[in-house]
């Protein structure tokens, strides 16, 4: 835990137990006061290399569903489009980013269509 997120776990223990040296307390004690922190804390989000707590992530999911339902009711969806971005991707950093490509002639178009279907 310290070798691997040695400044979350000091800001943790200063934060949780009010140490501020917390290898003055002896292995044993740092060890017993590490294990007994929230999964929360910043040492355990580090560890678990999770960007946001489950909280958050639940929350983000709740959102998604509930704007994907309100839309699912508007004008727009019966078309197909303005769906909303998910507030999910944005939280987790994975918003993806769709490659939008333009076509001058039909002539591009159709060589772009058959790169694609060939695997390129």
């Amino acid at each position: 835990m310290a070798a691997l997120a040695p400044d979350e776990l000091v800001c943790d223990m200063a934060e949780t137990y009010h140490v501020l040296d917390w290898r003055a307390l002896g292995l044993p004690l740092a060890a017993t006061l590490a294990g007994g922190l929230r999964e929360t804390s910043r040492t355990c989000m580090a560890l678990n290399h999770a960007p946001i707590t489950t909280d958050t992530l639940l929350l983000g999911a709740m959102a998604d569903s509930l704007q994907l339902l309100v839309w699912s009711k508007t004008k727009d969806a019966q078309h197909g489009r303005n769906r909303p971005a998910p507030v999910l991707d944005t939280l987790l950093g994975t918003a993806r980013r769709r490659k939008v490509t333009g076509f001058a002639t039909a002539a591009e178009f159709e060589a772009a269509k058959a790169e694609i279907l060939k695997g390129g």
